[in-house]
């Protein structure tokens, strides 16, 4: 007990080493100075330091943490220091694909397939022979028009309820709206057209043909079979085109409109559920007739079943009637473009058909120009930095759009003007009435494609009325009435389409 405490080491000192700081040591780094680092990129692409308080807080570091490493009382004072301390700096967001980015051959393809079925009534044109009838026009010529018109109504009506049921995911609902819409309206396009008197037998057959065919094609374009609906027309068109170098029999005319008709037909039955819609359809009468009102005692039950609470709800049937009523607007419209002095009391020699062509080819570029229209609005949302820049992006490339779809429709009007056989020649009425047209029917089209399809079928619906009005009473001259009519309702359009499309939260 009497011995040293410290242990001995044999041949060395027995006291202890004193320490002595390191001559290599360096000070501390500052706390403050490593978080600036970890979080700079954070801190300099935030607009407030909240978002920096969040972001700490994500972390982990509570305030307890926060005083004893870096001497500040909380997040909040902590963030407000790292956003005065980092500058400002926000990196360009990383480039995503544009969801607007559509094929320009799909969109001219389905304009191709909206004119092609015009090609039929030069194939059927020896059996449309007949007098007159009493407006001048050739014979079974209101019959089709009015199965047409009838049908084009229809036709938006149900593609929009069609395709709300695919936008929701359904496309079994779609199917079954799709094979409950389609025979229905091609009922009542032929309907129409037997309603009108005095047209050759073959053009009751014909509307009737019209009339399916509108219903078939409908199912194919909303499912997304425009290549199956282009080899259907194929036999109708190549026949077409040969009748222009031969004149073909009768026989062979009517067969290649009936193989084209029963091609379309085909294709769209093998689209839709038929099986499930029968059955469907037997469950439900079956329902029905055992359903005995007044038999047995009176059971207490609730108005809505427990499963039933929850259950998606499916669109409305009145949000697809402002559809109908566009189409039917804008099918007037073009009506009147093509037949707005005959139907004045004009000579029949004043039908502007290539007018009336051009509109129908348009359309796929019109859809196409609408798509780029989207895009670019999505452009202009990412780089304006204020309301007021994005107003002007927007208007920019809603003009440059614009321009761009009347200078095609234009040049399809010039062209089929000068290839159309007696086709009355360009005047200036005619050349200016034509892009107004256009105009109310793309800006139309791109308030529909926004949701405001209420205020363009309203408009469109109006101007239409007020040329009836005008072929009806016979007031002024056919061309001028079409070119203020046309020109008032494109300037009402265009103003809607400033003010709606004009704010940002309207592009979400």
């Amino acid at each position: 007990m009497s011995g040293s405490l410290w242990l001995k080491v044999p041949g060395g000192n027995t006291l202890p080493a004193i320490p002595r700081p390191r001559r290599t040591a360096r000070p501390a780094a500052d706390p403050m100075d490593e978080l600036v680092e970890r979080f700079e990129g954070f801190a300099a692409a935030a607009v407030h330091p909240d978002e920096i308080a969040a972001i700490l807080e994500s972390d982990g570091m509570n305030d307890e943490h926060i005083r004893l490493t870096y001497g500040r009382h909380d997040s909040f004072a902590l963030a407000e220091e790292l956003y005065a301390k980092v500058p400002r700096s926000f990196p360009e967001p990383q480039s995503i694909p544009d969801p607007w980015k559509v094929s320009l051959t799909a969109c001219l393809l389905r304009g191709v397939i909206f004119a092609l079925p015009g090609l039929a009534y030069l194939l059927g044109a020896p059996l449309l022979e007949g007098p007159p009838d009493r407006l001048g026009l050739p014979a079974g010529t209101l019959t089709l028009l009015a199965g047409a018109l009838i049908g084009w109504v229809w036709d938006q009506t149900l593609s929009h309820r069609a395709y709300s049921w695919l936008g929701l995911g359904d496309r079994a609902a779609a199917g079954r709206t799709l094979l409950a819409g389609a025979p229905a309206g091609a009922l009542l396009g032929t309907a129409a057209a037997l309603a009108v008197p005095g047209g050759p037998p073959f053009s009751y057959v014909f509307a009737a043909g019209q009339a399916l065919y509108v219903g078939a094609a409908t199912v194919l374009l909303v499912l997304g079979r425009e290549r199956v609906l282009l080899a259907a027309l194929g036999p109708m068109a190549a026949g077409a085109l040969l009748t222009l170098a031969v004149d073909l029999p009768v026989p062979v005319r009517v067969t290649l409109l009936v193989v084209s008709l029963l091609a379309a037909c085909a294709l769209a039955v093998r689209e839709l559920p038929v099986i499930e819609g029968v059955q469907a359809l037997v469950r439900r009468v079956r329902d029905r007739t055992r359903a005995r009102p007044g038999g047995g005692p009176v059971r207490w039950r609730t108005l809505r079943r427990a499963e039933e609470e929850y259950a998606p709800r499916g669109p409305r049937l009145a949000d697809s009637v402002p559809y109908g009523v566009f189409g039917l607007g804008t099918g007037l419209l073009v009506l009147y473009a093509a037949l707005g002095e005959v139907l004045a009391g004009g000579p029949a020699e004043a039908v502007a058909a290539p007018s009336a062509v051009a509109l129908t080819l348009s359309m796929g570029p019109a859809e196409w120009l609408l798509h780029r229209f989207r895009s670019g609005s999505l452009a202009g949302l990412r780089a304006a930095r204020s309301p007021r820049a994005f107003r002007r992006r927007m208007l920019v490339t809603l003009a440059g759009c614009l321009a761009r779809y009347l200078v095609v429709l234009l040049a399809l009007g010039v062209a089929g003007t000068l290839l159309w056989p007696g086709a009355p020649g360009l005047t200036g009425a005619r050349v200016a009435a034509l892009p107004l047209l256009g105009a109310v029917m793309w800006t139309g089209l791109l308030l529909q494609s926004f949701g405001a399809v209420r205020p363009a079928a309203i408009v469109c619906a109006c101007a239409a009325f007020a040329q009836s009005l005008a072929v009806l009473t016979g007031l002024g001259q056919p061309r001028l009435v079409q070119l203020l009519v046309a020109g008032a309702a494109a300037a009402v359009l265009a103003t809607l389409v400033c003010l709606l499309l004009g704010r940002a939260t309207a592009h979400r």
